[in-house]
């Protein structure tokens, strides 16, 4: 199969950017993000741009709130590069204040609210944001003033918070002005990578960037005026601000907002607001299958249904392409440094190519590097690099790194993964969470997958813990609410579905859901300090 280059490439040119040279573009983009916006605006002024609860608004209402806003930061001092932090749980605030940052030519730098005190330290010191936008709720864990060397205003939306402005003195503001000029290769958005390694990481997503991956979503997702997105995700995540937020506001769309996942309210809320497309994790997806009655919804204008980072269990896969026969499934993978997708699974491939990631993006080139530093062959395993005009230029503050994950233009994702003949890419698993068993290597993501197919497993995770004969053994964690679920069944299920050294050593069951970072991921390292001591 050819890659979607191959169908537009008379609007695709090669260019220079953050002096890497050979970068395939769009030629027909927006300049930036503003001019994006204003020309969404412009062409569908009545149409509805957001929904939560119970407010509405129009692109028009949007926009003069978004104007308002704007002014508002300006009237604090926030000029061009500044800093604006967003510490804000899905809701309108959050995309009219990232919106009002960027028209006010300042950096957005959106912050997952799970986040705890010490690492809200790290992050506004690391970006040196001068303003800081805090949900009321959570005014209790931000730093102390004296902790925060550059944040001089801090703004409460959502009630009271003590040494914060009320956020509605920022819609006082006259948002008559024009956006601040900006150039397409500056920095829009700082999002922190996850830190499961190590400290977070700013990854500089750029107006470049940005605008990039919403043509990726809206040209390999056919999506059109008129689209209703579902954000189920965090907005401060790279896939809720882009496959969501942004895409909407590239397709003149809807970004239909949920405060937080709940399985049952999430068909709800699709159905009655007629949501034409998402782009979430499969967890979610198997939550909704495990604890609700699909069919007592109208879900029959869900076209797209997209989800991220890995092959989804073809059990669930199977039970959706059942239950919901409109919903066509689309694999994406991508990453913050990568502004979300690198690859797509093409539409209508979701049950033959259940196991790949789909095929490069139009502007994407991918290499797969083996062990000798080469190009792999078809089908052989290696690391996943990538190029683009979506792969962010580096990490703010932080040239070390930037010169560790960067080269050639290329962003070394740390992935293990393989390509075929007809380039479809499948990803086998992060590189450090390869566990080798006696000289086999087991990817992971594998495991994960068989055991995800397992009626009983709501999610799970395999980690190798050390042994002196076989150097590694294959641990697995089982969130289940099925106490009848032990050791011998989740062994006889991976056996039957995998090679015989696949099967796991140990096995963990947990009631409750596995430890997640800030931003969804399971955080493998917590689940290592688990393992007792008899099990070693």
């Amino acid at each position: 199969m050819q890659n979607w280059a191959a169908t537009v490439t008379d609007l695709i040119s090669v260019e220079t950017h953050f002096g890497r040279t050979g970068i395939k573009c769009f030629s027909n983009r927006p300049s930036d993000l503003n001019a994006m916006v204003q020309k969404t605006v412009a062409q569908n002024p009545d149409g509805e741009a957001l929904v939560c609860d119970d407010l509405r608004l129009t692109y028009r209402q949007l926009d003069d709130q978004v104007g308002a806003v704007a002014a508002g930061l300006a009237g604090l001092g926030v000029a061009k590069g500044d800093r604006v932090a967003l510490l804000l749980a899905n809701g309108p605030e959050f995309l009219i204040v990232l919106l009002a940052s960027l028209r006010a030519g300042a950096i957005a730098v959106p912050i997952n609210v799970r986040e705890q005190t010490p690492e809200l330290k790290q992050i506004l010191n690391d970006c040196g944001a001068t303003v800081l936008v805090h949900d009321a709720d959570i005014a209790e864990k931000l730093p102390a003033a004296g902790d925060l060397a550059a944040v001089q205003h801090r703004l409460s939306v959502g009630g009271s918070a003590v040494g914060s402005q009320p956020y509605e003195t920022l819609l006082a503001a006259d948002g008559s002005g024009a956006s601040v000029a900006v150039n397409e290769d500056e920095t829009a958005v700082i999002l922190y990578t996850s830190g499961t390694t190590g400290q977070p990481k700013g990854a500089m997503l750029t107006h470049l960037n940005i605008i990039h991956s919403a043509m990726h979503f809206e040209l390999c997702m056919e999506l059109g005026a008129g689209e209703r997105s579902l954000l189920a995700v965090p907005a401060s995540h790279v896939t809720g601000l882009v496959a969501t937020l942004f895409t909407m506001l590239r397709t003149g769309g809807c970004s239909v907002i949920m405060r937080a996942f709940k399985a049952e309210e999430f068909l709800a809320l699709a159905a009655r607001e007629k949501v034409t497309q998402t782009l979430m994790v499969p967890a979610m997806y198997n939550l909704f299958l495990l604890r609700c009655v699909v069919a007592d919804h109208d879900l029959s204008h869900w076209r797209v249904g997209g989800y991220g980072g890995a092959p989804m269990a073809e059990s669930t896969i199977r039970e959706l392409t059942e239950k919901l026969p409109n919903l066509v499934l689309v694999n994406a993978y991508g990453s913050t440094e990568l502004t979300s997708p690198a690859t797509i699974l093409p539409l209508g491939f979701g049950a033959q190519r259940s196991d790949s990631v789909g095929i490069a993006v139009p502007c994407a080139e991918i290499r797969i590097i083996n062990a000798q530093g080469q190009d792999a062959e078809p089908d052989a395993h290696g690391e996943i690099w990538i190029k683009g005009p979506m792969v962010v230029p580096g990490y703010w503050n932080n040239t070390e790194k930037t010169a560790q994950e960067f080269e050639d233009g290329f962003w070394k994702s740390g992935d293990i993964g393989s390509r075929d003949a007809e380039g479809f890419v499948r990803l086998h698993d992060r590189s450090k969470d390869m566990i080798i068993r006696g000289g086999y290597n087991i990817y992971s993501a594998e495991i994960e997958n068989a055991l995800t197919a397992h009626a009983s497993v709501i999610e799970c995770a395999a980690i190798g813990q050390p042994d002196p004969v076989l150097g590694e053994k294959l641990h697995v964690f089982v969130h289940s609410n099925d106490q009848a679920l032990d050791t011998a069944m989740v062994k006889a299920h991976c056996s039957a579905h995998l090679a015989d050294y696949k099967t796991p050593d140990f096995v963990t069951f947990s009631a409750d859901p596995l430890p997640r970072n800030a931003n969804g991921k399971i955080i493998k390292k917590t689940l290592r300090d688990m393992i007792k001591p008899t099990d070693r």
